[in-house]
């Protein structure tokens, strides 16, 4: 399963790359909702940034709603922040004239507290991207590029696919939603495969594996379910056009959601011998068209596009 991905989070790169056109509509609602406090979107900080630079009224109002989000937690970030050392120095005074366990606990808290909260603070503030600010993580918000009307548009979609029709609940019920089992495309992914294709652009995905795997040595060696973080990269540098299936899901009183999930396969050796047994499936540029515009009365033809995928060879290394 590709439980995190570090994507192309810029959108101008899909208008570039494969002519496509933003929906604006789309972008602005996810922000506005954000901003209201409507949803509780995770955006990467590289798809905020992607704003920073506005050539239109509509561009100016995404920057302005992303401003007034980000001044908003800095405010309860300061608020927290004051908290937390307020209740530092409590546990200093107590402990100045006894040492108790729960001022000593309470030391250790704040302290730890307030390290979090700057450094939240200071990723907020910080105009520079960094690697980790076009990474995501199932629930986060990423743009994906799908076909509408014979034209590539570009949508912001939430990285865990809640599938038009059913319940909320089953945000939890299913967590592992953010990949798609090819063997259960015409299963559980039957409403979205042969209706509903995207293509979201990758340079590289994580993989939680077994650490007894990675190393070769019994599990026994090792405490329960011990994992390790490992970053799978093409060894040729090359992006990835990673295949998807997403779906609009509407409710009465509810905004609509835009989701999607990352089709998964059975691991290229290397990923396999790394101790994972699932991977992503990049197809190639070549493709992508047929895979947007897909025939549900054509199914074949696109499992014929899954196995003609992109093959490149995966290096690995433990994740920073």
């Amino acid at each position: 399963m590709c439980y995190s991905a570090q994507i192309k989070a810029d959108y101008q790169r899909f208008v570039r790359m494969f002519g496509a056109t933003m929906d604006i509509h789309e972008f602005t609602r996810l922000f506005f909702e954000r901003a209201e406090g409507i949803s509780k979107a995770k955006i990467p900080k590289a798809m905020e940034a992607a704003f920073a630079s506005p050539q239109n009224n509509t561009e100016r109002e995404i920057e302005t709603l992303i401003a007034r989000f980000n001044a908003e937690q800095a405010t309860k970030l300061e608020q927290e922040l004051f908290k937390q050392r307020k209740r530092l120095a409590d546990a200093e005074r107590t402990l100045l004239t006894k040492t108790t366990k729960a001022a000593t606990e309470s030391k250790r808290i704040s302290t730890d507290k307030i390290d979090a909260t700057m450094r939240r603070l200071a990723d907020l503030e910080r105009t520079e991207l960094k690697a980790r600010d076009s990474r995501i993580f199932p629930g986060s918000y990423a743009p994906l590029l799908v076909m509408e009307d014979g034209k590539r548009i570009v949508k912001p979609m939430r990285y865990q696919c809640r599938i038009a029709g059913k319940p909320a609940s089953y945000d939890v019920k299913y967590p592992g939603t953010y990949n798609a089992r090819r063997d259960n495309l015409t299963g559980f992914w039957k409403p979205c495969f042969g209706y509903t294709h995207g293509v979201m652009l990758v340079d590289v995905f994580y993989e939680n594996v077994s650490k007894a795997k990675f190393e070769g040595t019994l599990s026994e060696t090792h405490d329960r379910d011990e994992n390790i973080v490992l970053e799978f990269r093409p060894s040729s540098g090359e992006l990835m056009h990673v295949a998807c299936l997403w779906s609009r899901w509407s409710a009465h009183g509810e905004p609509d959601l835009l989701s999607f999930a990352a089709i998964t396969d059975e691991p290229p050796t290397e990923v396999a011998a790394a101790g994972h047994d699932r991977c992503i499936i990049p197809i190639k540029p070549e493709n992508i068209d047929a895979w947007l515009n897909p025939d549900p009365k054509n199914l074949q033809a696109m499992y014929a596009i899954l196995d003609d995928r992109d093959r490149p060879y995966y290096e690995h290394r433990l994740a920073a």
